[in-house]
């Protein structure tokens, strides 16, 4: 067995899989310790050193896949990202690129490709993607067509309105950004009711007629629109993850009857 046999055969071996798993948490929680100063303060040395030498298994982990794989190494898109994140994590600190160092976390997201419920969820979300794309652009149109009736409705010229309610209207709804984004936060019911809508009701009572309509319009059927998409992708996911299981399954036993019927003395 050559060198490079042995190297693939350790690779894939779920003890070096598993080993690479618990030093991206390990590496996770060191960096999530270098956020406290009190512990940077404390073992500052200790951390940067362990910190280090998660750095240096991760190149060398990527260097034996290099080896190992070849050129099917650049086939894998998560060997891409590690690539990438571990390059980012040798760049030198200073001149702000420091702040790159902290994309080491990302790392953490490996976790997806080794545990079935959380890939299951990643390809679900992928496949509803195309359907999420026409719900946005729906939700777009209703938006737009919302901020420019809101800018108009609430946010001109308040004669009945004191010097502190038209300021806040200008606030508001001034703009058509800034109807945007305050029908994205009655949207989400971030403070809605008190917040924004009443305040409105106290100086154009028919407001409710614009603003109800709107939160059953957004709230209630666009975005379970968006939820059912993910769901029904994450079921059909699951469906073909469970249909190639029970045909490995079948072929297995398949397999197995002829071996079996192979054996017996012809008739």
């Amino acid at each position: 067995m050559t060198l490079r046999e042995r190297v693939e055969r350790l690779i894939a071996t779920p003890a070096f899989q598993n080993t690479v798993m618990a030093v991206i948490l390990f590496n996770a929680v060191i960096l999530g310790l270098e956020t406290s100063r009190p512990v940077m303060a404390e073992v500052g040395p200790l951390i940067e050193t362990l910190d280090g030498a998660c750095l240096a298994f991760f190149v060398v982990e990527l260097l034996l896949k290099l080896f190992a794989q070849r050129t099917a190494f650049f086939r894998s898109g998560w060997n891409w990202f590690d690539t990438i994140i571990v390059g980012i994590a040798l760049v030198p600190a200073g001149q702000g690129l420091s702040v790159l160092r902290a994309l080491r976390i990302l790392r953490l997201l490996r976790i997806v490709s080794v545990a079935p419920r959380l890939r299951r969820v990643v390809e679900g979300f992928i496949t509803a993607l195309p359907g999420m794309g026409s719900v946005f652009l729906l939700m777009g149109i209703i938006f737009y067509i919302g901020a420019v009736m809101a800018t108009k409705l609430f946010g001109g010229d308040c004669a009945a309105c004191s010097p502190e309610q038209a300021a806040q209207f200008q606030d508001w709804f001034g703009s058509l950004g800034a109807s945007l984004y305050t029908l994205f936060q009655i949207m989400t019911l971030e403070s809605w009711s008190m917040g924004i809508v009443r305040p409105v009701l106290e100086v154009y009572p028919e407001a409710w007629l614009f603003f109800v309509p709107f939160i059953m319009l957004t709230t209630f059927a666009v975005v379970n629109l968006l939820v059912g998409l993910i769901v029904n992708s994450m079921q059909d996911a699951h469906n073909e993850e469970a249909d190639a299981a029970t045909g490995s399954y079948r072929d297995e036993v398949l397999r197995r009857l002829e071996a079996i019927e192979s054996r017996l003395p012809p008739k």
